[in-house]
Protein backbone atom coordinates (compact mmCIF):
# COMPACT_ATOMS: atom_id res chain seq x y z
CA UNK A 1 0.00 0.00 0.00
CA UNK A 2 2.87 2.51 1.01
CA UNK A 3 4.03 2.59 -2.54
CA UNK A 4 0.97 2.69 -4.40
CA UNK A 5 0.01 5.46 -2.42
CA UNK A 6 2.74 7.70 -4.07
CA UNK A 7 1.79 7.52 -7.03
CA UNK A 8 -1.98 9.68 -5.81
CA UNK A 9 -2.47 12.33 -4.18
CA UNK A 10 -2.63 12.69 -0.35
CA UNK A 11 -5.96 14.84 0.52
CA UNK A 12 -4.57 17.01 3.56
CA UNK A 13 -7.85 17.76 5.58
CA UNK A 14 -8.09 21.56 5.30
CA UNK A 15 -8.69 22.14 8.96
CA UNK A 16 -5.79 19.86 9.57
CA UNK A 17 -3.89 22.87 11.26
CA UNK A 18 -6.64 23.93 13.42
CA UNK A 19 -7.68 23.20 16.82
CA UNK A 20 -10.36 21.38 15.55
CA UNK A 21 -9.75 19.30 12.35
CA UNK A 22 -12.97 18.55 11.29
CA UNK A 23 -13.50 18.81 7.59
CA UNK A 24 -17.04 19.08 6.36
CA UNK A 25 -17.36 18.84 2.47
CA UNK A 26 -20.76 19.29 1.37
CA UNK A 27 -21.47 18.25 -2.28
CA UNK A 28 -23.86 19.46 -5.01
CA UNK A 29 -23.18 17.51 -7.92
CA UNK A 30 -19.75 18.12 -9.45
CA UNK A 31 -19.26 21.01 -6.62
CA UNK A 32 -17.61 21.05 -3.53
CA UNK A 33 -18.09 23.36 -0.52
CA UNK A 34 -15.50 23.37 0.38
CA UNK A 35 -13.21 22.65 -2.79
CA UNK A 36 -10.98 19.97 -1.46
CA UNK A 37 -7.87 19.01 -3.09
CA UNK A 38 -8.72 15.20 -3.59
CA UNK A 39 -12.14 16.12 -5.13
CA UNK A 40 -12.79 14.09 -8.35
CA UNK A 41 -9.30 12.26 -8.60
CA UNK A 42 -7.25 9.07 -7.19
CA UNK A 43 -6.47 10.14 -3.56
CA UNK A 44 -6.24 9.10 -0.29
CA UNK A 45 -6.09 10.83 3.24
CA UNK A 46 -4.59 9.81 6.83
CA UNK A 47 -8.32 10.55 8.08
CA UNK A 48 -11.33 8.54 9.01
CA UNK A 49 -14.36 9.05 6.35
CA UNK A 50 -17.93 8.79 6.39
CA UNK A 51 -20.46 9.19 3.84
CA UNK A 52 -24.29 10.76 3.92
CA UNK A 53 -26.02 10.68 1.09
CA UNK A 54 -28.59 13.34 0.78
CA UNK A 55 -30.21 12.78 -2.55
CA UNK A 56 -28.88 10.88 -5.49
CA UNK A 57 -26.29 8.53 -6.18
CA UNK A 58 -22.73 8.57 -6.02
CA UNK A 59 -20.11 5.88 -7.18
CA UNK A 60 -16.92 5.24 -4.62
CA UNK A 61 -14.30 3.46 -6.63
CA UNK A 62 -11.11 2.01 -4.79
CA UNK A 63 -8.18 0.10 -6.84
CA UNK A 64 -10.07 -3.19 -6.20
CA UNK A 65 -13.56 -2.64 -6.24
CA UNK A 66 -17.04 -0.29 -6.80
CA UNK A 67 -19.65 0.26 -5.08
CA UNK A 68 -23.02 2.83 -5.43
CA UNK A 69 -24.64 4.37 -2.33
CA UNK A 70 -27.71 5.90 -2.60
CA UNK A 71 -30.05 8.44 -1.37
CA UNK A 72 -30.17 8.05 2.47
CA UNK A 73 -27.54 5.21 1.91
CA UNK A 74 -24.15 5.73 3.62
CA UNK A 75 -20.53 4.65 3.88
CA UNK A 76 -16.90 4.82 5.83
CA UNK A 77 -13.87 5.06 3.72
CA UNK A 78 -11.04 4.18 6.55
CA UNK A 79 -7.94 5.77 6.85
CA UNK A 80 -4.91 5.71 4.09
CA UNK A 81 -7.37 3.83 1.24
CA UNK A 82 -6.76 5.12 -2.29
CA UNK A 83 -10.66 5.95 -3.66
CA UNK A 84 -12.65 8.51 -5.74
CA UNK A 85 -15.81 9.51 -5.00
CA UNK A 86 -18.11 10.19 -8.17
CA UNK A 87 -21.57 10.97 -8.60
CA UNK A 88 -23.32 8.76 -10.90
CA UNK A 89 -26.09 11.35 -11.67
CA UNK A 90 -27.22 14.49 -10.05
CA UNK A 91 -26.45 14.28 -6.19
CA UNK A 92 -26.29 16.18 -2.85
CA UNK A 93 -23.58 14.74 0.07
CA UNK A 94 -21.95 15.25 3.16
CA UNK A 95 -18.41 13.73 3.99
CA UNK A 96 -17.21 13.81 7.30
CA UNK A 97 -12.96 14.19 7.37
CA UNK A 98 -11.43 13.46 11.17
CA UNK A 99 -8.58 12.04 12.56
CA UNK A 100 -8.88 8.14 14.37
CA UNK A 101 -7.95 9.92 17.39
CA UNK A 102 -11.13 12.06 17.78
CA UNK A 103 -12.28 9.35 19.17
CA UNK A 104 -9.93 7.79 21.50
CA UNK A 105 -10.60 10.29 24.25
CA UNK A 106 -7.49 10.57 26.18
CA UNK A 107 -4.03 9.00 26.08
CA UNK A 108 -4.26 5.46 27.31
CA UNK A 109 -7.41 5.22 26.89
CA UNK A 110 -9.61 1.71 27.20
CA UNK A 111 -11.32 3.30 23.58
CA UNK A 112 -8.69 3.34 21.75
CA UNK A 113 -8.67 -0.87 21.43
CA UNK A 114 -12.56 0.14 19.64
CA UNK A 115 -10.40 2.73 17.23
CA UNK A 116 -7.62 0.37 16.79
CA UNK A 117 -9.40 -2.74 15.34
CA UNK A 118 -10.57 -0.94 12.82
CA UNK A 119 -8.91 2.30 11.99
CA UNK A 120 -6.33 1.51 9.12
CA UNK A 121 -7.11 -2.02 8.63
CA UNK A 122 -6.65 -3.36 5.21
CA UNK A 123 -9.14 -6.04 6.08
CA UNK A 124 -12.07 -3.34 6.01
CA UNK A 125 -11.09 -0.42 3.13
CA UNK A 126 -14.73 0.64 2.86
CA UNK A 127 -18.39 -0.51 4.31
CA UNK A 128 -22.16 0.61 2.83
CA UNK A 129 -24.81 1.57 4.83
CA UNK A 130 -27.96 0.82 2.57
CA UNK A 131 -30.76 2.40 4.13
CA UNK A 132 -32.76 -0.95 3.93
CA UNK A 133 -30.65 -2.60 6.60
CA UNK A 134 -31.73 -2.48 9.86
CA UNK A 135 -28.48 -2.93 11.65
CA UNK A 136 -27.49 0.50 9.71
CA UNK A 137 -30.42 2.57 10.61
CA UNK A 138 -28.67 3.77 13.90
CA UNK A 139 -25.24 4.44 12.18
CA UNK A 140 -27.57 6.66 9.32
CA UNK A 141 -29.16 8.30 12.08
CA UNK A 142 -26.18 9.27 13.50
CA UNK A 143 -24.58 10.74 10.25
CA UNK A 144 -28.14 12.24 9.33
CA UNK A 145 -27.33 14.40 12.77
CA UNK A 146 -24.21 15.48 11.59
CA UNK A 147 -25.31 16.69 8.41
CA UNK A 148 -28.52 18.57 10.06
CA UNK A 149 -25.69 20.43 12.65
CA UNK A 150 -23.69 21.71 9.53
CA UNK A 151 -27.25 24.38 9.40
CA UNK A 152 -27.42 25.01 12.89
CA UNK A 153 -23.54 25.93 14.61
CA UNK A 154 -24.37 26.88 17.99
CA UNK A 155 -21.57 27.57 20.54
CA UNK A 156 -21.83 24.43 21.49
CA UNK A 157 -20.64 22.40 17.56
CA UNK A 158 -17.51 21.25 17.87
CA UNK A 159 -18.53 19.42 21.59
CA UNK A 160 -21.71 18.20 20.04
CA UNK A 161 -20.04 17.06 16.67
CA UNK A 162 -17.56 15.14 19.36
CA UNK A 163 -20.49 13.35 21.08
CA UNK A 164 -21.96 12.11 17.31
CA UNK A 165 -18.85 10.90 16.42
CA UNK A 166 -19.06 8.45 18.89
CA UNK A 167 -22.15 7.67 19.18
CA UNK A 168 -21.48 6.90 15.33
CA UNK A 169 -18.35 4.95 15.94
CA UNK A 170 -19.77 3.14 18.87
CA UNK A 171 -22.45 1.71 16.77
CA UNK A 172 -19.88 0.51 14.07
CA UNK A 173 -17.39 -1.25 16.59
CA UNK A 174 -20.91 -3.23 17.45
CA UNK A 175 -21.92 -4.08 14.23
CA UNK A 176 -19.02 -4.68 11.83
CA UNK A 177 -16.64 -7.69 12.69
CA UNK A 178 -13.44 -7.65 10.56
CA UNK A 179 -13.03 -10.43 7.41
CA UNK A 180 -10.87 -12.99 8.03
CA UNK A 181 -7.56 -12.20 5.62
CA UNK A 182 -8.23 -16.03 3.87
CA UNK A 183 -12.05 -15.13 2.93
CA UNK A 184 -11.15 -11.72 2.11
CA UNK A 185 -8.46 -12.23 -0.58
CA UNK A 186 -10.66 -15.19 -2.20
CA UNK A 187 -13.70 -13.30 -2.45
CA UNK A 188 -11.28 -10.12 -3.70
CA UNK A 189 -9.83 -12.23 -6.43
CA UNK A 190 -13.00 -13.34 -6.99
CA UNK A 191 -14.72 -9.94 -7.64
CA UNK A 192 -11.94 -8.53 -9.36
CA UNK A 193 -13.10 -10.93 -12.15
CA UNK A 194 -16.45 -10.69 -11.87
CA UNK A 195 -16.34 -6.87 -12.04
CA UNK A 196 -13.90 -7.52 -15.07
CA UNK A 197 -15.99 -9.32 -16.93
CA UNK A 198 -18.99 -7.18 -16.51
CA UNK A 199 -16.79 -3.87 -17.36
CA UNK A 200 -15.67 -6.04 -20.86
CA UNK A 201 -19.13 -7.27 -21.61
CA UNK A 202 -21.49 -5.21 -20.08
CA UNK A 203 -22.96 -4.65 -23.81
CA UNK A 204 -24.01 -8.46 -23.96
CA UNK A 205 -26.48 -10.56 -22.70
CA UNK A 206 -25.16 -11.13 -19.20
CA UNK A 207 -26.54 -14.43 -17.10
CA UNK A 208 -25.62 -14.95 -13.42
CA UNK A 209 -24.23 -18.78 -14.95
CA UNK A 210 -22.43 -16.68 -17.48
CA UNK A 211 -20.95 -14.46 -14.85
CA UNK A 212 -20.15 -17.00 -12.31
CA UNK A 213 -18.38 -19.55 -14.87
CA UNK A 214 -15.88 -15.94 -15.35
CA UNK A 215 -14.35 -17.08 -11.90
CA UNK A 216 -15.29 -20.81 -11.71
CA UNK A 217 -17.58 -20.46 -9.12
CA UNK A 218 -21.16 -21.61 -8.44
CA UNK A 219 -24.44 -19.33 -9.14
CA UNK A 220 -24.59 -19.05 -5.09
CA UNK A 221 -21.16 -18.39 -4.63
CA UNK A 222 -21.17 -14.94 -6.92
CA UNK A 223 -24.30 -13.97 -5.06
CA UNK A 224 -22.52 -14.50 -1.59
CA UNK A 225 -19.11 -12.03 -3.02
CA UNK A 226 -21.08 -9.14 -4.21
CA UNK A 227 -23.80 -9.73 -1.07
CA UNK A 228 -20.62 -9.85 1.52
CA UNK A 229 -18.48 -7.16 -0.67
CA UNK A 230 -21.14 -4.76 -2.27
CA UNK A 231 -24.03 -4.98 -0.69
CA UNK A 232 -26.03 -5.86 -3.80
CA UNK A 233 -26.78 -8.08 -6.17
CA UNK A 234 -25.09 -8.88 -9.41
CA UNK A 235 -27.97 -8.00 -11.37
CA UNK A 236 -28.44 -4.52 -9.57
CA UNK A 237 -24.78 -4.14 -10.41
CA UNK A 238 -24.86 -4.55 -13.42
CA UNK A 239 -27.84 -2.30 -14.31
CA UNK A 240 -26.18 0.68 -12.22
CA UNK A 241 -22.81 -0.06 -14.16
CA UNK A 242 -24.52 -0.01 -17.63
CA UNK A 243 -26.90 2.99 -16.47
CA UNK A 244 -23.43 5.03 -15.77
CA UNK A 245 -22.16 3.99 -18.89
CA UNK A 246 -25.64 5.03 -20.50
CA UNK A 247 -24.99 8.42 -18.92
CA UNK A 248 -21.23 8.72 -20.17
CA UNK A 249 -22.34 8.41 -23.98
CA UNK A 250 -26.04 10.81 -23.41
CA UNK A 251 -23.26 13.50 -22.23
CA UNK A 252 -20.22 13.06 -24.75
CA UNK A 253 -21.70 11.57 -27.96
CA UNK A 254 -24.93 12.02 -30.43
CA UNK A 255 -26.29 8.55 -31.05
CA UNK A 256 -29.90 7.88 -30.93
CA UNK A 257 -31.16 7.08 -27.66
CA UNK A 258 -32.18 4.01 -28.72
CA UNK A 259 -28.61 3.26 -30.00
CA UNK A 260 -26.91 4.00 -26.45
CA UNK A 261 -29.65 1.97 -25.05
CA UNK A 262 -28.33 -1.36 -26.78
CA UNK A 263 -24.88 -0.63 -26.65
CA UNK A 264 -24.84 -0.44 -22.98
CA UNK A 265 -26.98 -3.86 -22.66
CA UNK A 266 -30.57 -2.78 -22.26
CA UNK A 267 -32.58 -4.75 -25.11
CA UNK A 268 -35.91 -2.57 -24.75
CA UNK A 269 -35.50 0.70 -24.93
CA UNK A 270 -39.05 0.66 -22.53
CA UNK A 271 -37.01 -1.11 -19.86
CA UNK A 272 -33.78 1.54 -20.28
CA UNK A 273 -35.87 4.75 -19.94
CA UNK A 274 -38.03 3.15 -17.07
CA UNK A 275 -34.75 2.68 -14.96
CA UNK A 276 -33.33 5.42 -15.99
CA UNK A 277 -36.01 7.81 -14.44
CA UNK A 278 -36.22 5.92 -11.98
CA UNK A 279 -32.33 6.83 -10.88
CA UNK A 280 -32.03 10.29 -12.56
CA UNK A 281 -36.06 11.47 -11.97
CA UNK A 282 -35.56 12.33 -15.76
CA UNK A 283 -36.22 10.58 -18.95
CA UNK A 284 -33.09 9.80 -21.41
CA UNK A 285 -34.07 12.65 -23.67
CA UNK A 286 -34.47 14.96 -21.07
CA UNK A 287 -31.06 14.41 -19.15
CA UNK A 288 -29.45 14.95 -22.64
CA UNK A 289 -31.20 18.19 -22.77
CA UNK A 290 -30.63 19.41 -19.36
CA UNK A 291 -26.88 18.39 -19.80
CA UNK A 292 -26.79 20.62 -23.36
CA UNK A 293 -28.66 23.37 -21.57
CA UNK A 294 -26.14 23.46 -18.89
CA UNK A 295 -23.26 23.16 -21.06
CA UNK A 296 -24.41 26.53 -22.96
CA UNK A 297 -25.28 28.57 -19.62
Amino acid sequence: MKDEKKDYINSVNLNADSDFPYLVLEVINDQSYPRNPGFQVMHWHEDLQFIYVLDGEIQIKTLDTSVQVDKGSGIFINKNVIHLVKETFSCHYHSFVFPDYFLKFYFGSPAATFVERIAGKDELPICCFPKDMDWCKPILSALARLADLEKRKTEFYAYEVLCLLSTLWLEVCRNIRLPSTTTDTVTGVRMQKFLQYISEHYGEDISLDKLAKSANVSKSECLRCFKASMQTTPYKYLTEYRLSKAVELLKKSDEPIGTIASSVGFRQISHFGKCFKEKTGLSPRDYRKKKITLLET
